[in-house]
């Protein structure tokens, strides 16, 4: 009882402040069998290609290509992440809106990924440029770094291609 003689208030409803977490997408291994899960490994295994290929040259643009690195290895692991959450059924465990963050992470991902793929583009397209200015004998990329360029450049743009599906498919699901 208070000092005045009343009842005391009754305690706050939690589900008033954690609302149930919102999420259309399967749990567990049944993520693996929709569209989502699918593009969300080929983001994960095309993202760590990238990543390989880029760390197989000598790096000769290091502000272009430090990018890609940091966009790679940084998407690479949150995708692995955000698909952990969904296998093993930490959705149901944490109470946000998962269609929203699945939205703003797979968007905000695509964004990235897609200047990552026009830097590594760009360093691909200097690979006739000498490396010093005063000398021609020595090119930016040598034969065998132009094609890794190339390679990491197709799979870039696969791994935007992917952030982007995935983008279109989380806005469809978070705006029903």
């Amino acid at each position: 009882m208070s000092a005045r003689g009343g009842s005391m208030p009754p305690p706050p409803n939690p589900a008033a402040y954690f609302p149930t977490p919102r999420v259309t997408l399967p749990c567990g291994l049944d993520i693996l069998r929709t569209y989502s899960g699918a593009f969300i490994c080929l983001e994960i295994l095309f993202g760590a290609l990238v990543w390989i290929l880029v760390a197989a040259t000598r790096v000769p643009l290091p502000l272009l290509q430090g990018w890609v690195m940091f966009v790679s290895v940084t998407a690479c692991f949150l995708s692995i992440l955000f698909l952990c959450v969904f296998l093993f059924s930490y959705t149901h465990r944490i109470a946000i809106d998962w269609n929203q963050t699945d939205f703003l992470f797979h968007g905000a991902t695509f964004v990235f990924y897609f200047g990552a793929f026009l830097l590594q583009a760009a360093t691909t397209s200097l690979h006739n440029f000498p490396r010093r200015f005063n000398s021609t004998q020595e090119k930016l990329l040598d034969e065998n770094e132009y094609n890794i360029s190339i390679a990491a450049s197709i799979f870039a743009f696969a791994t935007t291609i992917c952030y982007g599906c995935s983008t279109a498919l989380a806005l469809r699901r978070w705006k029903l």
